[in-house]
């Protein structure tokens, strides 16, 4: 028999949920005789991140909010959930903006209880 692609579970949770999380957004625009085609604003969205499942858990806090997209400025995100400790992940302005506009960055987040994590946005 030949070789077997096998998935561990943190490879199938992180792909199962970039799955979930993929979307796409369709634009239709009238005619008009009168008028030149614009182009459509972007909107600025909640975008939630995927923390990988370390030393048997995960952790929640992983959402970057519209208002933190469109301030431009860096943020750290507080990764709650465990009931022992907490972890950050600190995103820069290049950051957020590669997030918005749909491009996979994945960070390590700081260690607590001798562990990190990584966040994967899309």
């Amino acid at each position: 028999m030949g070789e077997h692609n096998v998935l561990t579970r943190r490879e199938f949770t992180v792909e199962s949920a970039l799955a979930m999380l993929a979307t796409v957004t369709i634009t239709i625009t009238g005619c008009s005789d009168k008028k030149a085609p614009t182009a459509p604003t972007a909107t600025a969205t909640d975008k939630s991140g995927t923390v990988s499942t370390d030393s048997n858990h995960t952790h929640t806090g992983a959402t970057i909010t519209a208002a933190q997209f469109t301030a431009g400025n860096a943020i750290t995100l507080t990764l709650t959930g465990a009931t022992t400790h907490t972890h950050t992940v600190s995103l820069s302005q290049a950051e957020l903006t590669q997030i918005s506009a749909g491009t996979r960055v994945l960070k390590t987040s700081s260690s607590d209880n001798g562990h990190t994590h990584t966040v994967t946005f899309n």
